[in-house]
């Protein structure tokens, strides 16, 4: 049933008690030497700024409430530890068979945050590589890291028009 390669899997919870239900698994975990097969335990949260009698204040919000997210060894053992936590009603999956997310959701989700290196920065020329405007030049005016996207400035039929491109949409012109 072990595979060797971890996976991230989403625990239920009740609400409100995802920050709990992460320090009880870690807690577990550190007293059992699991941290192998466990490795890693996220409520994922976001900054948010609420407008409260006229003053802007910036709040941290779970993006998804009611559920931790764990990247783990599926193993009779971890399914044991997480299920059995307080708090935990149970995996998301099919009955009582967890289901490991996608590579693909968990990029959507930011819970492994990959270094992209760039060869490139605001006011460089870049060209576009594929796309609906592939082959046409530009100037980068700004990178959005976090999104990995590139505004630039692209000469459309004489007329500089603002676009906003994925990273591995453009390469820069030397």
């Amino acid at each position: 049933m072990a595979s060797k390669d971890a996976k991230w899997y989403v625990a239920h919870t009740y609400s409100g008690y995802e920050n709990k239900v992460m320090a009880d698994i870690m807690k577990t975990v550190e007293n059992r030497n699991m941290s192998d097969i466990i490795q890693e335990i996220k409520v994922p949260m976001e900054e948010v700024v609420e407008l409260k009698d006229n003053k802007k204040k910036v709040v941290e919000r779970k993006i998804y409430p009611g559920y931790v997210m764990i990247k783990m060894i599926m193993t009779d053992e971890s399914w044991y530890v997480v299920r059995n936590c307080r708090g935990v009603t149970g995996f998301v999956g099919p009955g009582s068979k967890p289901v490991p997310l996608t590579a693909a959701e968990v990029e959507n989700m930011g819970l492994e945050h990959k270094t992209v290196v760039l060869d490139f920065e605001v006011g460089d020329n870049i060209r576009v590589k594929y796309g609906p405007l592939e082959g046409f030049v530009g100037i980068i005016t700004e990178i959005l890291a976090d999104k990995k996207k590139v505004h630039a400035k692209v000469s459309m039929f004489g007329r500089d028009t603002d676009v906003e491109l994925e990273f591995n949409q453009v390469e820069a012109l030397i």
